[in-house]
């Protein structure tokens, strides 16, 4: 899988609310004047009055528009039954100036990944996360905290967050975990997987090697791709130990070790962004800034070690209609 391994322990860092103006009811139109003989003024004086309301309609509805995104991020953002912190899916997170760049995805998705540091009795291992909620929900991988006995995350501003995990589903290699004292932060948008295409442009942002907020980019190669992962927890930190990433199979061969006995399978995206060890749990985003999946593990070459293997254009990710389904048993604490 795509984490980081690293030695026992890891280094300690260092220690929206939008109320938009409504614009004012249109005045009350003045009565019409009378018409001058043989003037046909007043038919076309009257037309004027639906054209102004229409477009003080369009204003307001442009207002509405505008505050509807943010309602629904406010409304579930919290909730023990919301879906998602973020917007309705098929928002446009990117500025207009820099919407279809890498640029701009980059700089709108960004500030909502972290880089998470789990420490367990065999080592360390680094991996990313999505950012769900501003208050510190945050979605990645199980097999990225699986056994961990301490977690720290570190966001895009280089602020250090102690973290515990709230649910797993190792059926769907998925979990949430909670920054401590976390608010404010900046909620991604998730967004429809059923939606995408392959030949679909993305973006991978995670922390490779521990390379935090590193972004790659590529297309979707390939939809509903059956990717078995191990869900034996110890199977998993008897790899980490050795110095490999979290076992799976594709394709009938395993990588990054023996998955054991104890295995699900999933449906994944496939792409060609180039994912490394640790950017595990990290985003698969579309152009418009919405998140379609999440990373989950890198094809590597028969025989090689995932701690020295680069990425060969094979990457997995869990699409995000599985996290959003997934979400609500997460925040009853499943798993945990």
């Amino acid at each position: 899988m795509s984490e980081n391994s690293r030695p026992s322990g890891f280094p300690e860092y260092g220690p929206h609310q939008v109320n938009p103006e409504w614009p004012p009811p249109p005045a009350s139109a003045p009565p019409a004047p009378e018409p001058e003989p043989g003037s046909t003024g007043p038919a076309h004086k009257r037309s004027r009055g639906p054209a102004k309301l229409l477009v003080a309609v369009a204003i307001v509805a442009a207002a509405v528009g505008g505050t509807t995104a943010y309602g629904v991020q406010e409304l579930t953002g919290g909730s023990s039954t919301g879906v998602t912190a973020s917007p309705a899916a098929g928002t446009d997170v990117v500025p207009a100036s820099l919407k279809g760049t890498v640029a701009g995805v980059a700089k709108s998705v960004s500030p909502s990944i972290v880089e998470i540091r789990a420490a367990s009795s065999s080592g360390s291992a680094t991996g990313s996360g999505v950012i769900v909620t501003e208050d510190g929900e945050v979605v990645t991988n199980n097999h990225v905290v699986a056994g961990a006995s301490q977690i720290q995350v570190r966001t895009h501003d280089g602020k250090s967050y102690s973290a515990r995990v709230v649910g797993t589903d190792s059926s769907k290699d998925l979990a949430l975990i909670k920054l401590e004292d976390a608010s404010g932060l900046k909620a991604a948008t998730l967004g429809d997987s059923d939606g995408v295409q392959v030949g679909d442009q993305v973006v991978a942002i995670g922390s490779p090697e521990g390379l935090t907020g590193t972004v790659t980019s590529g297309i979707v190669s390939a939809l509903d791709r059956d990717v078995t992962v191990s869900t034996d927890e110890n199977q998993g930190q008897q790899q980490w130990q050795r110095g490999g990433g979290w076992p799976f199979e594709f394709g009938g061969q395993e990588f990054n070790g023996d998955t054991g006995g104890s295995t699900t399978t999933y449906k994944a995206i496939q792409t060609d962004a180039s994912l490394n060890p640790g950017n595990s749990g990290g985003a698969l985003i579309d152009m418009n800034g919405n998140i379609i999946g999440i990373n989950s593990a890198m094809y590597a070459p028969s025989g090689a070690e995932s701690s020295t293997a680069g990425s060969v254009g094979l990457g997995f990710a869990i699409p995000v209609n599985t996290v959003k389904a997934d979400l609500p048993d997460l925040r009853a604490g499943a798993g945990s």
